[in-house]
Parts: C-alpha cells; sequence; structure tokens
C-alpha cells in the first residue's frame, strides 16, 4: 500500500464552496464512524460552516450514557465465589461493550472523541479490573470530550480506573509513587521531554499523594487522606510552595500554557486531518500552531479549536481525504453505517470480539502511550485478517436479508436511476460509497465491475436487444440477480487498499 507525504498547504480560512459528495462523506468518516448514503446525500450542498456547527452543538449537548445498575457496585455485591464473581464481572463489562460500541456508531463526534480520548488518557480494563470503575471512566470521558481540556485533566485524574491504574491510589507522601506525575507531563499534556524535569516529576508526585484511602472491600472509589499526604514545600515548574493536586494542574496550565495547546492540537490534527504532521512538505506545524492560539485564547476549550479546524480549508484539502487508515473500528462501524444494513447487539458484540483479533482491544489499550495507529494496523498478519473478517459480515449480512444489498445498491445511486440497466452506473455508485476517492485506475474499476456482471449472466443481458426467454433487460430494482451481484462486489471492494483508507 502506498503511503501518503502531507503535501497538503492550504489555510485555516474557513472552506466556503457547497459540500461535494466526497467532502461531506470526508466529514462524516472523521467526524465520526462514517455515515448512510441518505446522511451524506443531505449533506451535500450545504456550507460546512453550518453543518460543522450542528455536529458540535450535537456533541456539546449530548447527554452522556445512563448508569448502569452495577455502576456502583463494590466486592461486597459479587458472589463470594470467585470464579462466579469474575464470570459476572465478564458479562457486565460485555454489557457495557455493547452499550459503548452502540455509542460510537450512532454518536458522530462526542463518542468518536471520546474514544479519541480513551487512546490519550489511556487505562486499561485488566489492570484496575473493575466494571463501575470502567463506567465511571467512561462518563468522564463523554463529559469532558468535547469541554474544556483544563478541567477535563483535572477530572481523568481522580477517577478510580486511572487512580488504580497509574498507582495514584498508592501514593503515599512517605514514600511517593511517580508514576501519574510522570505520565501527567510525558504523555497527557506536555510530550516526552517537553517542558518539565526529572525533578519536577518528584516534586508534583508529592503534591498529588493523598489519595489512598481504598476502603477494605475492593472495587471502591479511593478518597483523599490527609494523613497519607505531603504536606511539606514542593517546587514545580518554578513555583514553590505546599502544593497539592489542584493547585499541580493550575499551575501546569499556567506555566506551559502554550506548551499543552501545541501538545494537543498536534494530537487532534494527526487523528483528525493527517497521520504525519512533521511532513515539510505541507504547512501542517503552521496550522497546528493556529489551533493551539484558538485554544490558549480561549482558555482551553476544546469546541472553538474543533470548530475551527473542521471548517478549514485545510481539513477539506485533496490531500486530506483518504490518508488515514481505518482502525479495526473503523472498519467494521463505517461498514454498518455505510450500508444501513440491519444489526443487532450480537452484531456489535462480534465487531468487539473482532477488533481484538486486530490489534485493538476496547476499554484495553496495548500499554500506557496507547495505539499508535495508522501504519500499525496493516501488518502482515492484521491485513489478511481485515480481509477475511469483512467477509464473514457481508455473508451474514447476505445471510440476514438478501434484499437489503439490492436497497443499498438502489440509495446508492439515488431515485433517478433506482431502475437503471447500466450496471456501470451501479458499480461507479457503490465505488464511490466505500472508498473516499475511487479506485486508484480505470483498469482497477474494471476489475469491479467484472465481479459485478456475474459469469452466469450473458454480457447482451445488459444491452437493449436482449429478449430471450422474454427475461427482458438487466434492471436493478427488478433483476432476481441484483443482490447477488451487489455483495460479491462489496466482497471484492472490502479487499481494495482504498476501501481500508478513511
Amino acid at each position: 500500500m502506498e503511503f501518503f507525504v502531507n503535501c497538503n498547504t492550504s489555510t485555516l480560512a474557513p472552506y466556503t464552496a457547497p459540500l461535494d459528495k466526497t467532502r461531506a462523506a470526508h466529514l462524516y468518516r472523521r467526524l465520526g464512524f462514517s455515515a448512510s448514503v441518505q446522511t451524506v446525500d443531505q449533506a451535500v450542498g450545504q456550507n460546512a460552516g453550518t453543518l460543522v456547527d450542528s455536529l458540535i452543538n450535537e456533541a456539546l449537548n449530548m447527554p452522556t450514557l445512563p448508569a448502569p445498575a452495577w455502576a456502583d457496585w463494590n466486592n461486597s455485591n459479587y458472589p463470594d465465589d470467585d470464579d462466579l464473581a469474575r464470570q459476572l464481572r465478564r458479562a457486565q463489562a460485555e454489557e457495557w461493550a455493547v452499550t459503548y460500541t452502540n455509542a460510537l456508531l450512532n454518536n458522530n463526534l462526542r463518542d468518536r472523541l471520546s474514544f479519541f480520548w480513551s487512546n490519550h488518557f489511556v487505562t486499561e480494563l485488566d489492570v484496575y479490573d473493575c466494571t463501575g470503575f470502567l463506567y465511571y471512566y467512561i462518563d468522564c470521558l463523554q463529559r469532558n470530550a468535547i469541554g474544556n481540556f483544563k478541567t477535563f485533566v483535572s477530572e481523568i485524574g481522580l477517577t478510580s480506573a486511572m487512580l488504580y491504574y497509574l498507582d495514584g491510589a498508592y501514593n503515599n507522601g512517605n514514600n511517593p509513587n511517580e508514576n501519574y506525575a510522570r505520565e501527567l507531563y510525558e504523555l497527557f499534556t506536555l510530550g516526552e521531554g517537553n517542558g518539565y524535569t526529572e525533578q519536577d516529576i518528584i516534586e508534583t508526585a508529592r503534591a498529588l499523594s493523598g489519595y489512598t484511602e481504598r476502603g477494605d472491600i475492593g472495587c471502591t472509589q479511593p478518597l483523599f487522606d490527609p494523613t497519607s499526604f505531603d504536606a511539606g514545600s514542593k517546587t514545580i515548574l518554578g513555583q514553590t510552595g505546599n502544593w497539592n493536586y489542584d493547585d499541580v494542574i493550575d499551575i501546569l496550565f499556567q506555566e506551559r500554557a502554550n506548551e499543552i495547546a501545541n501538545f494537543i492540537c498536534g494530537k487532534f490534527y494527526e487523528f483528525f486531518v493527517h497521520p504525519d504532521a512533521d511532513d515539510d512538505a505541507g504547512n501542517a506545524q503552521a496550522i497546528i500552531s493556529g489551533l493551539a492560539a484558538t485554544m490558549v485564547a480561549n482558555n482551553f476549550e476544546i469546541a472553538p479549536v474543533l470548530s475551527q479546524l473542521f471548517k478549514s480549508e485545510h481539513f477539506f484539502d485533496d490531500e486530506a481525504i483518504g490518508v488515514i487508515i481505518k482502525s479495526p473500528f473503523d472498519l467494521y462501524l463505517n461498514l454498518i453505517n455505510e450500508t444501513s444494513f440491519a444489526y443487532n447487539d450480537n452484531t456489535l458484540l462480534n465487531v468487539v470480539d473482532t477488533t481484538r483479533l486486530l490489534g485493538q482491544v476496547l476499554f484495553d489499550p496495548v500499554d500506557v502511550a496507547g495505539w499508535q495507529r495508522d501504519r500499525s494496523w496493516i501488518n502482515t498478519n492484521f491485513i489478511i485478517g481485515r480481509w477475511l473478517t469483512l467477509e464473514v459480515y457481508l455473508e451474514l449480512f447476505f445471510q440476514a436479508n438478501q434484499e437489503q444489498f439490492r436497497t443499498l445498491a438502489m440509495d446508492a445511486v439515488g431515485p433517478a436511476d433506482s431502475n437503471t440497466s447500466n450496471p456501470e452506473t451501479v458499480v461507479r455508485a457503490l465505488v464511490n460509497k466505500f472508498t473516499p476517492l475511487g479506485l486508484l485506475t480505470e483498469q482497477d474499476f474494471q476489475n469491479a465491475l467484472d465481479v459485478f456482471k456475474i459469469d452466469d449472466v450473458p454480457e447482451e443481458y445488459y444491452g437493449p436487444d436482449y429478449t430471450p426467454g422474454g427475461l427482458g433487460l438487466w434492471m436493478l430494482s427488478v433483476s432476481p440477480e441484483v443482490p447477488q451481484q451487489v455483495f460479491l462486489l462489496l466482497m471484492h471492494l472490502s479487499r481494495q487498499p482504498e476501501f481500508q483508507l478513511k
């Protein structure tokens, strides 16, 4: 597969042309897990700024997922038998995985962002092993996904999931644990080695101490215990005083505002625009600097930054389209959204299980640095797994209801062509639906067309003179072969390099 140099030289000036189908689809592939034919069609002709505003407002106003019945359970709520307790925890984690995957599928920007943040403020369920903690962690991600970044940093550090994952729950003032202090700077706000020293980490760990009251029964929220807090003087980023948890956050954002904004806006850029922010060919660094200035000017509110990015010529530039490799979750959730095929909770459970096989385990990123994304998703093992599993999903959809494949094709070509007799019209529409910029060469398109025109149908069937047996002409809306033709075309497309991109 060809990898893309970032040659995007467009600016943050607003994109003013009415959205065409390519750019409308691009917006939904990046701001959510793609969208149906109908949703994309509705966006065509709209002003990018208006549509982005509506998606951002939707994200800002969306309620968080309701708390499950077990959100506040501790170990005393589980069976005494360890095996039964494990079984129940596993069932709860599965239930929550389906609930959250439904949110990813349907909630556009809000849960595209909550998922992004789960790979930034990383925790691993298999380390802290408490489904109640998982619920409150996801709730924190959803509440703050497009809120204030300073507030977000402050809140995430005191979630039980994070306190246990990075050892804050064991950070005694008389024996400080430096894990969280290190990651707070290195991974969460500044970037490795950027604007802090080893001494800052040591002093910060002391200021973050005291959240060690863990209760007697397990799976309970750690609380602040003043007796295990280091009440001595600390010097952090040049400021000296008897600092505590809140002071650390205040000092960090006061003394290193520009560094934080640049680091976070670089993350946004690589996730939403192009995986390579350091290429010299484009102007990525200028874009990141512009976004960072917006972030600082807006006191670390996230919405104005993303609004500026998503409305920009840079975001909609040809060089930004189809240059990010789909994650496993993109692969399957985009397929469900783009086809509008019927699915249920079992389908989503299968998605969670399949992504696990391909290196993206929900609620369990690979380590504290998270999934490295992009090229890491298509190594030799994973690319074959992607092909084979996509075929399984398509086969399951076909077995469940063949006619939904015809419906997809009729939706894709649009009302004017819903009864077309031209297979090329159908193949062109479906290729354009499932690939960001079409297939690379005309020969690639011909290959797709050949797959669609299945072997046991005479070529003349697609021409005006074919009448033997009174069959008449091939027609999209009525010919019995159509569902199988669409199925075979999707099977073929799912193995094309362009299908792996968004």
